[in-house]
This record gives C-alpha cells, structure tokens and sequence, in this order.
C-alpha cells in the first residue's frame, strides 16, 4: 500500500500526448499537456477539456437563444472554448513569475545551508521544507523522489518541463555538475542567484519599455471580435445579411484568416519578450 508521502508520484500521469509522432495533433497534444501541467491546476486535463466543452456550448446555447443565429452560436462556442485555455494560460504566467521571484531567495538560501557544512541533500530538503508555493511544491517533489532513491541530480531534472521556466535549467545543471564531478557549489548558487536577479530586472524593464506596444497590440486582436458582437446583438440580419452574398462571405473568411494568424504571431512574439 502506498504511504500518503508518496501519493503525489505514484497517482496515474493521465496525458494526451504520446510522443509516438511529429504531427500537428501531437503538437497540439503536447501543448495542452504542458500547460495543464505548468499551470499548476490540480485538475485532470480530460476533467479541464470537458470544462471548455461545457463553456462553449453554454454560452453558444446562450447566443442562440438571444439571436437564433447561426453564425453567432458557432461564434459564442468557439469564445466559450477558448475562455478556460485564456484561464489557464493565465494561472501559469502567474505561477511562473512567482517562482521566478523566489528563485533567487531559494539559491541564497541553499548556499547559507551548504555553507555551514551540510550535505548537498540535507540542504536542499531543509530549504525545500521552508521555500512557499508554489517553487516549494516543485522542490519539495523532488525531495520526495530523493527518499524513493533517486539521486538529487535526476530528481530536480526536469524542473523546466514542469513549471516552463528556462532558469531552472541552469540550477538543475549545477546540482546535477556537483553530484557527478564536485566542485564549489556554494559559488555556483551564488552567481546563480545574481544572473535571476538580473534577469529580473531586464525582463521588467523590457516590459515596462514595450507596455504601450502590447497594449496596443492586444487592443487590435480584441477590438475586431468584439464589433462583430455587438453588430449581432444588436442588429438580428446583420451576419445573415454579410453572409447571403459572396463577397460578404470573402472578406469575413480572409478577415478571420488574418486575425488568426495576427493572434498567433502577436503572442509568440509577447511570449518571447516575457520568457525567463
């Protein structure tokens, strides 16, 4: 029987991605993966899927019923889809820029540990015991693995893949470099805690030099949606009469088509410039 300590790495690791193929359904597959788990939800991403089917259809009920319009019900479900995936995309900016912020104390913390003559593994589950969420749940994991007997170096492996933040490859790296080889792992955590910090701090001042661009530019994905709404709330014909000739057809394909891949380009290049 599995002890409660251990309930966390032996319960099923439920994911849609196989890694048996390249294609862009295991693309898409690996994405969600990643974000259920980086999020930090506690949710199952089947239970998470269900929830965007359910919003979809509520809300593209809930248009059908005000407007009876076809083309507006298909655009509430696909709002309605999307709504849950926007709620957990913000859930794991917010979890990552919080362990970012803890990074730095963690590393310093680490070094005063080691300093006073512990063990590398000591250290680190004292630290880990006294470091919050959610940076300490990630650690305190590993611990967990440590005492299922892994060494400390595989245990902390893949902290990038669960929480997305890159940083942490480099503090992995370092525990991994001194249980194979030794050497001056205070040093390391030291200069480690210096490099978060000022990385910090360009990162933040990259955001604050480019708010009035992001604004911007999340303005002009959200304004074009939401005239299209109000027109069909408020004038009943107005996507049947759009509709009912070719040309009107046209122009709100390639417009949707454009808007799609103004979206896409527009949060790559956001994600890009918020990465840690």
């Amino acid at each position: 029987m599995a002890q409660p300590g251990f309930s966390g790495i032996l319960k099923e690791d439920v994911r849609f991605s196989t890694g048996e193929s390249a294609g862009p359904g295991e693309a898409v597959n690996g994405w969600f993966d990643r974000l259920m788990l980086q999020s930090g939800l506690r949710t199952a991403p089947s239970v998470w899927l269900l929830l965007c089917a359910l919003t979809g259809m509520s809300l593209g009920g809930l248009l059908f019923v005000v407007t009876e319009s076809l083309p507006t019900t298909i655009f509430g479900f696909l709002l309605g889809l999307a709504a849950p995936l926007a709620l957990a995309s913000y859930f794991r900016n917010r979890r990552q820029n919080q362990i970012m912020e803890q990074l730095p104390g963690m590393a310093e913390e680490l070094a005063r540990a080691a300093r006073t003559g512990r063990n590398v593994e000591h250290s680190f589950r004292m630290v880990a015991a006294d470091t919050p969420s959610p940076l300490g749940d990630e650690l305190r994991l590993a611990v967990r693995r440590t005492e299922m007997g892994l060494d400390l170096g595989s245990a902390v492996r893949d902290l990038f893949e669960r929480t997305g933040v890159s940083t942490l490859t480099m503090f992995s790296s370092a525990i991994s470099v001194h249980q194979e080889t030794g050497g001056d792992l205070i040093q390391v955590l030291e200069r480690l805690a210096a490099a978060v910090r000022d990385r910090l701090h360009f990162v933040n001042r990259l955001k604050a030099a480019t708010v009035a661009s992001r604004l911007g530019a999340i303005m002009m994905l959200v304004i074009p949606p939401l005239v299209i709404l109000f027109f069909t709330v408020t004038r009943d014909n107005y996507l049947n009469e759009l509709l009912s000739s070719f040309w009107g057809r046209l122009s709100l394909g390639i417009a949707i088509t454009l808007q799609i891949v103004g979206a896409f380009f527009v949060f790559r290049i956001l994600r890009r410039s918020s990465r840690f």
